[in-house]
């Protein structure tokens, strides 16, 4: 027999390539990491302020867009909440919709 075909013998009876702990394609697992922390749920915030304008900038990236939670670490609930006070900030003007803005006083 083949390599091929012993593969797809352990695929037929329940996965051999796919037993145990791996990362999908018979590639073992890496690290687990440090475990990423919510920074709002870590201070016991319910809502993000829509005032804190120096906070809500950390939260939003060069060309005025909110961050993803994948790169700012905010839970579901705070990612919510953290929309909800940039637009809120945004149409009382303290935070701005573009980033053309800070571009255009620069120069």
């Amino acid at each position: 027999m083949s390599d091929y075909d012993d593969l797809m013998d352990g695929a037929e009876e329940g996965g051999a390539r796919t037993a145990g702990r791996s990362g999908g394609r018979g590639r073992p697992m890496r690290h687990a990491g440090r475990r990423r922390v919510c920074p709002f749920c870590v201070e016991k915030v319910d809502r993000v302020e829509y005032k804190d304008a120096d906070l809500l900038r950390r939260f939003i990236n060069e060309e005025g867009k909110i961050r993803p939670r994948r790169q700012t670490n905010v839970c579901a609930k705070h990612q919510r909440s953290l929309a909800v006070a940039v637009k809120r900030a945004r149409h009382l003007a303290l935070l701005p919709y573009t980033g053309l803005h800070e571009q255009e006083s620069r120069a």
